[in-house]
């Protein structure tokens, strides 16, 4: 099965003699057998398009291409044959059209063991190797384009709800300073996901950026125990020093307690079993490495930073009000054994 179609192949030497640009050459087919509007006939109860084109007679023959004329430099015409040479070749038996312009489509299937996200960055470094015209748009569909969709956001999303608890904390503690230092722990738990997610060699999915979206509100509460804990120590006269020391040493059963209660109640999702269990999967591969990770960290992390931006509250409490005094630390109390 064969779709016939003729090739006018422009002769650029002899249009150049001739004063014969390509622009006339395609205006003159359009003209003959395009749907140029030249006019309108306007009527009481109707308008009526005039559309140029040339006869019937001349439009069944391949050879009829030659009777067109195109008109030189100098206003002389000249037949299309004289610039241009009729090449005879096979065409598509279909052309597909996407947003009305003419589409090709190639399709890829995934290698075992190789990621969507990989594959889409390959084919995307490929495209820019090999320097498309600009008249050449390029796009994903299917599977590759809601992939792409739906990473698009995550950045934000992310963001957006650290910025949540942010200002809940803020309204919470009525400081600036208290929420970043239950926020600075965040990092590490998804800096864990993502090492957990490459340790298993799985791919950082949308449903896998879920559980990252959920460590930013599980994390957070090994701090706030420390620091709500601290922050009563303080009010009893204690220095920063001592209060989160205080505060490690009697919150560290409950930070453990709800740790492990949170891995063990995400643990069925990570090993994935069950029916359709390979989607939810880097849920819970994402969320229990980064609960690991970061329940080492923060208990470390955490005092660290409180001690440090206490000492900045006190330097700025202090420049706007430079009647503040320094209070002196309290000793924490000691028990003495009695003999």
């Amino acid at each position: 099965i064969k779709n016939p179609q003729l090739t006018v192949e422009i002769d650029r030497e002899k249009a150049a003699v001739y004063g014969v640009t390509a622009d006339q050459i395609r205006n003159q087919l359009f003209n003959a057998y395009g749907a140029r509007q030249v006019g309108t006939i306007y009527m009481p109860s109707n308008d009526y398009q005039i559309i140029l084109e040339v006869q019937p007679k001349f439009r069944v023959d391949p050879t009829d291409l030659s009777k067109l004329y195109v008109k030189t430099s100098n206003n002389q015409t000249i037949p299309l044959d004289a610039v241009a040479k009729m090449v005879p070749t096979v065409g598509p038996l279909q052309i597909n059209h996407q947003g009305q312009q003419p589409a090709v489509t190639i399709s890829f299937n995934l290698r075992p063991g190789t990621s969507l996200g990989y594959a889409v960055d390959q084919i995307t470094k490929i495209e820019q190797d090999s320097n498309l015209p600009a008249t050449i748009a390029t796009g994903f569909s299917g599977t590759a384009q809601v992939f792409q969709d739906s990473l698009r956001g995550q950045g934000v999303l992310i963001l957006a709800a650290v910025f949540a608890a942010f200002v809940i904390l803020g309204i919470l503690y009525e400081s600036f300073i208290h929420p970043i230092t239950i926020i600075s722990g965040l990092p590490s738990a998804g800096i864990g996901a993502i090492l957990t997610l490459m340790l298993f060699k799985m791919e950082l999915s949308v449903i896998a950026m879920i559980g990252i979206v959920m460590l930013v509100g599980i994390v957070k509460k090994n701090a706030i125990m420390m620091v709500d804990f601290a922050i009563e120590r303080r009010s009893a006269g204690l220095s920063a020093e001592h209060a989160i020391r205080e505060a490690a040493l009697m919150r560290f059963r409950p930070i453990m307690m709800t740790t492990f209660a949170a891995i063990f109640g995400t643990l069925p999702i990570a090993l994935g079993a069950g029916a359709g269990a390979e989607l939810r999967q880097p849920l819970g591969v994402s969320v229990v490495g980064g609960l690991l990770v970061s329940q080492l960290l923060t208990l470390y992390i955490t005092p660290v930073i409180y001690i440090y931006l206490d000492r900045i509250d006190r330097r700025l409490k202090r420049r706007l009000d430079p009647t503040l005094q320094e209070t002196p630390d309290v000793e924490p109390p000691r028990a003495a054994a009695a003999e």
